[in-house]
């Protein structure tokens, strides 16, 4: 029996209501919902555009994309990318799909972010873009991250995939980077079943961006747009007239609406989750056998990073089992070092120095999840079976 889940629902009534009303209105396919999501997220987040897509791997892949398709032509193939060895799958297969060379760097053992040191002697003259991932809900330092891109012909980007409402000096992650993504998979801070967002302020971007999400067609693109032309009053041609190589990554009319109910109620939803790592903290901040993830600005805490220490009396493997035997769901911490994945062999890569943090974060660390609800008592059960061993 499953006594500490590593995700649950926060639908409610609203949610079942939304799908309804979408049954009712017999539009199943991206539509009005889904546009006012877009626009009612995009407020909320503070960027000028968003677009809705049916994951947040595909909002990796199209944001990747995008920058192929600009008038400047931001990326080529071969050019040089720099990512945190820790991170998800999709982080990484969207820069391999295009062509681009993966620099891989290793990560800060407490942040569970860019090691800023490694970071800084990672960038080349050959570096076109970084790719920022806020692992679990944490921030990365972005005053540091702007003052080594400064004055290079360097994109940034954030994966912001697991850390949609945390916040870096008042300014919420997702939006430091020319582009943003999030995900609204079942696990994470809002769930609209599946579906993913892009964010941007770039206003070539955003239309780069509506182009691919639908086939690379011109039928989502207003009449003055800075892709193409479009004939005038002729939504016939227009309706098939394709300009870029596109995709089908449209969300569902039902994610949309569902995506209104579950905004509405982000921000309460990242207070609870603050507050329970707040707790989390006072049981485990002076573990003698673990240590946690240390926060940067303000995390909206996807989840709970636990990571042995040298001198652990048991290995992960024990923990683990422990864990499962009495009813507490855990994962690694999101992939551990990409680079140990077999599917590694199919990258153009290099790795820069050592990635020893991520070593010990691939062999030592594992995560528990945290929820948008009191989850006190399952902390404390989670504490008391940790001490079964030690």
């Amino acid at each position: 029996m499953v006594k500490y889940p590593l995700a649950n629902t926060a639908w409610d009534k609203e949610e079942y209501s939304a799908i309804k009303s979408v049954i009712d209105s017999d539009r199943f396919t991206m539509g009005d919902n889904v546009m006012n999501f877009e626009n009612a997220f995009a407020d909320y987040i503070g960027s000028k555009y968003c677009v809705m897509v049916n994951s947040g791997s595909s909002a990796n892949l199209l944001a990747v994309a995008a920058l192929f398709y600009c008038a400047n032509n931001q990326l080529s193939r071969g050019d040089e990318v720099i990512v945190p060895a820790v991170s998800w799958s999709t982080t990484y297969y969207p820069l391999h799909q295009y062509g681009l060379k993966l620099k891989f760097v290793d990560i800060d053992i407490n942040t569970l972010n860019y090691d800023l040191d490694s970071l800084k002697n990672a960038v080349s003259d050959s570096t076109r873009l970084i790719v920022v991932v806020n692992l679990l809900g944490n921030p990365n330092d972005f005053q540091a991250l702007n003052d080594i891109v400064a004055d290079k012909n360097i994109v940034m980007i954030e994966d912001n995939c697991e850390s949609m409402g945390a916040k870096y000096k008042n300014r919420f992650t997702g939006t430091f980077g020319k582009l943003g993504t999030f995900s609204t998979f079942f696990s994470h801070h809002i769930s609209t079943m599946e579906g993913g967002m892009i964010v941007t302020d770039d206003d070539e971007l955003y239309q780069i961006l509506l182009s691919l999400r639908s086939h690379g067609w011109t039928r989502n693109l207003p009449k003055n747009n800075l892709i193409c032309g479009k004939l005038d009053n002729d939504p016939f041609y227009e309706s098939f007239n394709f300009v870029l190589p596109g995709y089908n990554v449209r969300p569902l009319e039902m994610s949309g609406a569902i995506g209104l109910k579950q905004l509405e109620k982000l921000p309460n939803l990242i207070e609870e989750r603050r507050k329970n790592f707040s707790f989390f903290e006072e049981l485990f901040a002076h573990h003698p056998h673990f240590s946690i993830q240390k926060e940067i600005g303000e995390s909206s805490w996807f989840g709970f990073a636990l990571i042995l220490k040298k001198d652990s009396p048991a290995s992960r493997t024990e923990f683990v089992k422990l864990l499962s035997k009495n009813g507490i769901e855990c994962r690694p911490i999101v992939a551990g070092n990409f680079t140990k994945n077999p599917v590694i062999k199919w990258f153009n890569y290099e790795i820069h120095e050592t990635l020893t943090n991520a070593n010990i974060i691939n062999d030592a660390g594992f995560f528990v999840g945290n929820h948008h609800y009191d989850i006190s008592e399952q902390l404390l059960h989670l504490n008391k079976t940790l001490y079964e061993v030690c």
